[in-house]
């Protein structure tokens, strides 16, 4: 396939010689130029949506290569910032005694090694992707879906650092917060969502695939709309709370993009509570990531979130798909809002 980066920055030379006018009347909601992005979006064959909510409207919303707004995406991994929310909300209700537990307290067979060192891993460790253990992403993924037991396996694996120090992405350690909020609340991890999150956001959240075990799978594999995915993403940009009630603790929310580890692979990549942090267009952004291009941007200074789903067939052109999903937001969404946002404070 051809790259796409090419495109985005002919795009991105045109909409600069171009601009419009702002409106900027005072009083008035400012408007801003987003036809760029909808043109690179159109010019990715991979896209399914792009969603755009700014100052609490959508001012995007729309659907790509025969894709419908009642179409369930796959969020594959972003559905980690979902089990983050939860094990939040398990924290706050006392569920959950607190980010420094020691997971051993919900596997007999952990606490009944003699390697004291494994007993040390906490749900912190599991949230931050450093419980030491190896990682079960990646070429070990198939080997460990296969499986007959997901939960022993994840907790088998080999200790490659001390617990909390690395960062090693692995679905495992979501998978193991699954299986403990399955615990903890005596539901399964699909109800404990549906009464707890999906319910209080106004939607119904689907089913997703479970292990031979029945623990729904943690960290991959969630089902919702891109409306949906916005939902939650502007859920956590107003500090927890929608429909007017505290869903998710604030102080979670807070806690969830303090950047407590690195990616090994991007230097200036950051991991918090089942949240990427980094800096685009000059403003921090934490974003839900899932495999192939689904996305939950938020970013707080601006008021702003931005949602993709896209194709997650493995296939060329992937990589370069993701590398044109993050120009397009920081260069044809972010900076035009940032510029608008600049332009009215001057204005007051």
């Amino acid at each position: 396939m051809t790259s796409m980066r090419p495109r985005l920055s002919f795009i991105l030379l045109i909409a600069f010689l171009s601009t419009a006018p702002l409106s900027l009347a005072a009083g008035a909601q400012s408007t801003v130029k987003l036809d760029a992005a909808l043109d690179a979006a159109t010019d990715l064959p991979r896209m399914h949506s792009l969603l755009v909510g700014w100052r609490g409207q959508v001012v995007v919303e729309r659907y790509f290569n025969g894709t419908r707004a009642t179409r369930l995406a796959n969020i594959k991994s972003a559905s980690k910032s979902v089990i983050s929310a939860l094990v939040g909300i398990a924290i706050e209700r006392g569920i959950i005694p607190g980010v420094k537990q020691p997971i051993s307290a919900y596997f007999p067979e952990l606490a009944a090694q003699k390697d004291s060192t494994r007993q040390k891993i906490t749900i912190e460790d599991l949230l931050t992707m450093r419980s030491g253990l190896q990682t079960t992403s990646n070429r070990n993924y198939g080997a460990w879906v296969l499986s007959g037991n997901w939960v022993r396996h994840a907790l088998s694996r080999p200790l490659v650092s001390a617990p909390g120090t690395e960062m090693e992405y692995s679905t495992g350690n979501t998978h193991l917060l699954s299986a403990i909020l399955t615990k903890a609340t005596g539901k399964s991890t699909w109800q404990f969502a549906q009464e707890a999150l999906a319910k209080p956001l106004g939607f119904s959240l689907a089913q997703w695939p479970r292990d031979p075990q029945g623990i729904f799978f943690g960290g991959n594999d969630m089902l919702m709309t891109p409306r949906q995915m916005l939902s939650f993403g502007e859920m956590y940009l107003n500090k927890g709370r929608a429909n007017n009630q505290q869903i998710v603790p604030a102080r979670w929310v807070d806690a969830t993009k303090v950047p407590r580890t690195q990616s090994r692979r991007e230097s200036d990549r950051f991991y918090g509570y089942g949240w990427w942090v980094r800096d685009l267009g000059g403003h921090q952004t934490y974003y839900a990531w899932g495999f192939g291009g689904q996305y939950i941007f938020v970013v707080p200074d601006l008021d702003l979130v931005v949602v993709t789903t896209s194709s997650s067939d493995v296939g060329e052109g992937r990589q370069t798909h993701r590398r044109s999903v993050y120009d397009m937001v920081e260069h044809f969404i972010i900076q035009p809002i940032s510029s608008v946002s600049a332009r009215a404070a001057v204005n007051r």
